[in-house]
């Protein structure tokens, strides 16, 4: 960068400064969506490392996946929390990319993921992906896409049923509430795939489930889950 344009962006993010996605601070020089603190002081989960952990063990019984991780945990008035609502409602989507970024370095450290073939993210009804103008799961699977070096497909998985937020529904209305909600386009192109499914969050485990089975139905070979949170 030449020395005018330094001078015009430095004079800029003077005028309009960038803030820490998680804490709200002003961003340093070579700082972008999370401060160097609070990338330090995020609450990590380390569900890479090991296969008997709180995330796995929602799907024990449920839907047989090779692996399953997340990145943070997340709890209400955390720094965890003001990322994922920064990324879902506020339009920042180079948050969802960084945080897909940090997920793929973790997953460099697990052989199983590094065998997948492709990675789909959770789907949006098309209403509300062209309502919020992104889905932010597409984000983080495309900063997982640049560390593994693997393709990114949308279409194949598809949400054809809009069923609004889901936070105030207990476990089992969750599960109900997802029945029928998906469904798959081309689903030959699958099989004998290993497919690491990528979502935000993970809460009672639900949508993951729904999304799980039906590419399971189309004749994966593995499936691997791989989330930015764990609700716990």
């Amino acid at each position: 960068m030449s020395l005018i344009k330094q001078l015009t962006a430095d004079f800029f993010h003077l005028l309009f400064p960038e803030c820490c996605n998680a804490c709200g601070t002003r961003l340093f020089y070579g700082e972008k969506c999370i401060c160097i603190r609070c990338l330090y002081d995020l609450p990590y989960t380390d569900f890479h490392l090991y296969p008997d952990h709180p995330a796995a063990k929602l799907f024990w019984g449920r839907l047989p996946c090779q692996e399953v991780m997340a990145l943070l945990y997340f709890k209400k008035g955390t720094k965890a929390q003001n990322l994922i609502h920064q990324l879902k409602y506020k339009g920042q989507i180079d948050v969802g990319f960084m945080l897909g970024l940090m997920i793929g370095e973790k997953l460099l450290s697990n052989p199983s993921y590094q065998k997948a073939d492709l990675i789909i993210p959770v789907p949006l009804h098309r209403k509300k992906e062209n309502s919020r103008g992104y889905n932010q799961s597409k984000s983080i699977a495309d900063g997982i896409a640049k560390i593994l070096q693997l393709p990114v497909v949308t279409g194949l998985l598809i949400r054809q049923t809009d069923t609004f937020t889901q936070t105030k529904k207990s476990r089992y209305s969750r599960f109900e509430n997802m029945q029928s909600v998906f469904k798959l386009s081309k689903s030959h192109i699958l099989k004998n795939q290993h497919v690491l499914l990528i979502d935000d969050v993970i809460t009672t485990g639900a949508t993951l489930e729904a999304c799980g089975k039906i590419l399971l139905d189309s004749g994966l070979n593995k499936l691997s889950i791989a989330a930015a949170a764990y609700a716990e």
